[in-house]
Protein backbone atom coordinates (compact mmCIF):
# COMPACT_ATOMS: atom_id res chain seq x y z
CA UNK A 1 0.00 0.00 0.00
CA UNK A 2 3.23 2.34 -0.21
CA UNK A 3 1.65 3.93 -3.68
CA UNK A 4 -1.78 5.11 -1.97
CA UNK A 5 -1.45 8.25 -0.63
CA UNK A 6 -3.07 8.96 2.96
CA UNK A 7 -3.51 10.56 5.98
CA UNK A 8 -1.60 8.56 8.02
CA UNK A 9 1.32 5.92 7.55
CA UNK A 10 2.16 2.66 8.90
CA UNK A 11 3.60 2.51 12.46
CA UNK A 12 2.25 6.15 13.12
CA UNK A 13 0.76 6.97 16.75
CA UNK A 14 -2.85 7.58 16.37
CA UNK A 15 -5.59 8.60 18.47
CA UNK A 16 -8.99 6.90 18.34
CA UNK A 17 -11.20 8.74 21.31
CA UNK A 18 -13.19 7.23 23.28
CA UNK A 19 -10.72 3.95 22.24
CA UNK A 20 -7.18 5.63 23.19
CA UNK A 21 -4.30 5.42 21.97
CA UNK A 22 -3.21 3.25 18.51
CA UNK A 23 -0.28 2.70 16.38
CA UNK A 24 -0.90 1.77 12.41
CA UNK A 25 0.19 -1.41 11.78
CA UNK A 26 -0.75 -1.57 8.23
CA UNK A 27 -3.14 -0.48 5.52
CA UNK A 28 -4.72 -3.05 3.13
CA UNK A 29 -7.84 -3.47 1.12
CA UNK A 30 -10.93 -5.59 1.66
CA UNK A 31 -13.84 -6.10 -0.41
CA UNK A 32 -17.24 -5.31 0.99
CA UNK A 33 -20.41 -5.44 -0.61
CA UNK A 34 -18.82 -5.36 -3.99
CA UNK A 35 -16.69 -2.13 -3.78
CA UNK A 36 -12.69 -2.14 -2.28
CA UNK A 37 -11.97 -0.08 0.61
CA UNK A 38 -8.85 0.83 2.08
CA UNK A 39 -8.32 0.27 5.40
CA UNK A 40 -6.15 0.74 8.62
CA UNK A 41 -5.45 -1.90 10.88
CA UNK A 42 -5.34 -0.29 14.14
CA UNK A 43 -3.44 -1.94 17.29
CA UNK A 44 -4.99 -0.29 20.66
CA UNK A 45 -2.26 -1.09 23.24
CA UNK A 46 -4.77 0.10 26.28
CA UNK A 47 -7.30 -2.52 25.36
CA UNK A 48 -5.15 -5.17 23.38
CA UNK A 49 -7.09 -4.79 20.45
CA UNK A 50 -6.82 -4.55 17.02
CA UNK A 51 -9.56 -2.72 14.80
CA UNK A 52 -10.02 -2.00 11.13
CA UNK A 53 -11.37 1.79 10.38
CA UNK A 54 -12.05 2.58 6.67
CA UNK A 55 -9.49 5.01 5.51
CA UNK A 56 -12.40 7.68 4.60
CA UNK A 57 -14.26 7.39 7.48
CA UNK A 58 -11.56 8.45 9.81
CA UNK A 59 -12.44 12.34 9.98
CA UNK A 60 -15.59 11.62 10.69
CA UNK A 61 -15.01 9.63 13.69
CA UNK A 62 -12.23 11.78 15.14
CA UNK A 63 -9.04 9.92 14.55
CA UNK A 64 -6.23 12.26 14.45
CA UNK A 65 -2.29 12.14 14.83
CA UNK A 66 -0.65 12.15 18.52
CA UNK A 67 -0.43 16.00 19.30
CA UNK A 68 3.26 17.53 19.25
CA UNK A 69 5.35 17.84 22.26
CA UNK A 70 4.20 21.81 22.43
CA UNK A 71 0.24 20.81 22.41
CA UNK A 72 0.74 18.06 24.99
CA UNK A 73 2.46 20.93 27.55
CA UNK A 74 0.16 22.71 26.76
CA UNK A 75 -2.47 20.54 27.56
CA UNK A 76 -0.78 20.21 31.00
CA UNK A 77 -0.78 23.59 31.84
CA UNK A 78 -3.82 24.23 30.67
CA UNK A 79 -5.76 21.73 33.50
CA UNK A 80 -3.80 23.48 36.20
CA UNK A 81 -5.25 27.04 35.32
CA UNK A 82 -8.78 28.59 36.86
CA UNK A 83 -11.47 28.23 34.72
CA UNK A 84 -15.67 29.50 34.98
CA UNK A 85 -17.56 26.08 36.78
CA UNK A 86 -20.13 24.43 34.38
CA UNK A 87 -23.54 23.92 35.36
CA UNK A 88 -24.11 22.00 38.23
CA UNK A 89 -26.88 19.80 36.64
CA UNK A 90 -25.20 16.49 36.51
CA UNK A 91 -27.36 15.33 33.21
CA UNK A 92 -26.11 18.48 31.62
CA UNK A 93 -22.96 19.01 32.22
CA UNK A 94 -22.36 15.12 31.67
CA UNK A 95 -23.73 15.72 27.97
CA UNK A 96 -21.58 18.03 27.70
CA UNK A 97 -18.62 16.71 28.62
CA UNK A 98 -19.49 13.55 26.26
CA UNK A 99 -19.61 15.97 23.44
CA UNK A 100 -15.90 16.93 23.91
CA UNK A 101 -14.83 13.35 24.68
CA UNK A 102 -16.39 12.18 21.54
CA UNK A 103 -14.68 15.54 19.56
CA UNK A 104 -11.26 14.50 21.22
CA UNK A 105 -9.10 17.05 20.42
CA UNK A 106 -6.29 17.06 23.53
CA UNK A 107 -7.75 20.36 24.72
CA UNK A 108 -11.24 18.94 24.72
CA UNK A 109 -9.89 15.92 26.64
CA UNK A 110 -7.66 18.15 29.45
CA UNK A 111 -10.90 19.97 29.86
CA UNK A 112 -13.10 17.09 31.01
CA UNK A 113 -10.90 16.24 33.17
CA UNK A 114 -10.14 19.74 34.47
CA UNK A 115 -13.79 19.83 35.26
CA UNK A 116 -14.94 16.79 36.87
CA UNK A 117 -11.77 16.37 38.92
CA UNK A 118 -13.05 19.85 40.43
CA UNK A 119 -16.49 18.99 40.29
CA UNK A 120 -15.35 15.80 42.40
CA UNK A 121 -14.20 18.21 45.51
CA UNK A 122 -17.59 19.79 45.31
CA UNK A 123 -20.02 16.40 45.37
CA UNK A 124 -18.75 13.28 44.45
CA UNK A 125 -19.53 12.36 40.86
CA UNK A 126 -22.64 10.00 40.18
CA UNK A 127 -21.29 6.87 38.29
CA UNK A 128 -21.95 7.83 34.62
CA UNK A 129 -19.57 10.73 35.26
CA UNK A 130 -16.98 9.07 37.11
CA UNK A 131 -16.34 6.54 34.03
CA UNK A 132 -16.86 9.76 31.92
CA UNK A 133 -13.34 10.98 34.08
CA UNK A 134 -11.74 7.71 34.26
CA UNK A 135 -11.93 7.60 30.42
CA UNK A 136 -10.82 10.98 29.48
CA UNK A 137 -8.05 10.76 32.18
CA UNK A 138 -6.72 7.49 30.44
CA UNK A 139 -6.91 9.23 27.24
CA UNK A 140 -4.77 12.06 28.43
CA UNK A 141 -2.25 10.50 30.25
CA UNK A 142 -1.58 8.13 27.15
CA UNK A 143 -1.54 10.98 24.72
CA UNK A 144 0.63 13.12 26.79
CA UNK A 145 2.62 9.89 27.55
CA UNK A 146 3.53 9.22 24.09
CA UNK A 147 4.25 12.96 22.66
CA UNK A 148 6.29 13.73 25.77
CA UNK A 149 8.10 10.37 25.53
CA UNK A 150 7.83 9.91 29.22
CA UNK A 151 6.48 7.11 31.48
CA UNK A 152 3.11 7.16 32.28
CA UNK A 153 3.52 7.24 36.01
CA UNK A 154 5.25 10.41 35.46
CA UNK A 155 2.63 11.71 33.61
CA UNK A 156 -0.38 10.52 36.09
CA UNK A 157 2.17 13.04 38.23
CA UNK A 158 2.12 15.50 36.42
CA UNK A 159 -1.62 16.29 35.74
CA UNK A 160 -1.80 15.54 39.05
CA UNK A 161 0.32 18.27 39.98
CA UNK A 162 -1.21 20.68 37.70
CA UNK A 163 -5.06 19.78 38.93
CA UNK A 164 -4.06 19.97 42.49
CA UNK A 165 -3.44 23.78 42.94
CA UNK A 166 -7.06 25.01 42.16
CA UNK A 167 -8.35 21.70 43.83
CA UNK A 168 -6.06 22.99 46.99
CA UNK A 169 -8.90 25.63 48.09
CA UNK A 170 -11.83 23.44 48.99
CA UNK A 171 -12.58 21.40 51.24
CA UNK A 172 -10.58 18.20 51.92
CA UNK A 173 -10.17 15.57 54.57
CA UNK A 174 -7.63 15.36 57.07
CA UNK A 175 -6.15 12.61 55.03
CA UNK A 176 -5.62 14.56 52.02
CA UNK A 177 -7.92 14.88 48.89
CA UNK A 178 -11.06 14.47 49.18
CA UNK A 179 -12.06 10.75 47.34
CA UNK A 180 -13.71 11.53 44.15
CA UNK A 181 -15.03 8.09 43.82
CA UNK A 182 -17.45 7.50 46.92
CA UNK A 183 -20.99 6.68 46.50
CA UNK A 184 -23.17 9.84 44.96
CA UNK A 185 -26.44 10.65 45.92
CA UNK A 186 -27.30 11.65 42.24
CA UNK A 187 -29.21 8.77 40.98
CA UNK A 188 -28.22 7.19 37.40
CA UNK A 189 -31.50 5.94 36.95
CA UNK A 190 -32.23 9.50 35.28
CA UNK A 191 -30.85 8.18 31.82
CA UNK A 192 -31.94 5.35 30.05
CA UNK A 193 -29.83 2.59 29.45
CA UNK A 194 -29.29 3.62 26.02
CA UNK A 195 -27.82 7.22 27.12
CA UNK A 196 -24.77 5.30 28.12
CA UNK A 197 -22.23 6.05 25.45
CA UNK A 198 -21.09 2.43 24.12
CA UNK A 199 -17.24 1.57 24.22
CA UNK A 200 -17.57 1.94 20.21
CA UNK A 201 -20.75 2.72 18.93
CA UNK A 202 -19.35 3.62 15.19
CA UNK A 203 -17.80 -0.36 15.05
CA UNK A 204 -21.41 -1.88 15.11
CA UNK A 205 -21.56 -0.64 11.31
CA UNK A 206 -19.64 -3.25 8.97
CA UNK A 207 -18.41 -0.05 6.86
CA UNK A 208 -17.36 1.87 10.03
CA UNK A 209 -14.72 -0.66 11.02
CA UNK A 210 -14.54 -4.18 12.61
CA UNK A 211 -12.22 -6.35 15.08
CA UNK A 212 -9.22 -7.70 12.89
CA UNK A 213 -8.75 -11.75 13.60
Amino acid sequence: MSDINTTFQVNQKVVYPSQGVGKIDEIKERTFKGSVILYYVIYLEVSDMTVMVPVDKCEELGIRAIVSQEEAQQALDMIGEEFEPITSDWKLRYQMNLDLLKKGSVSDIATIVRCLYHRSKVKELPILERKLYDSAKKLLEDEISFALDKPIKEVQSLIHANLEPLGSTSEKHSSGIKNPFAPDDDDDEFLEENDIPAESDEEDDDDTGDNED
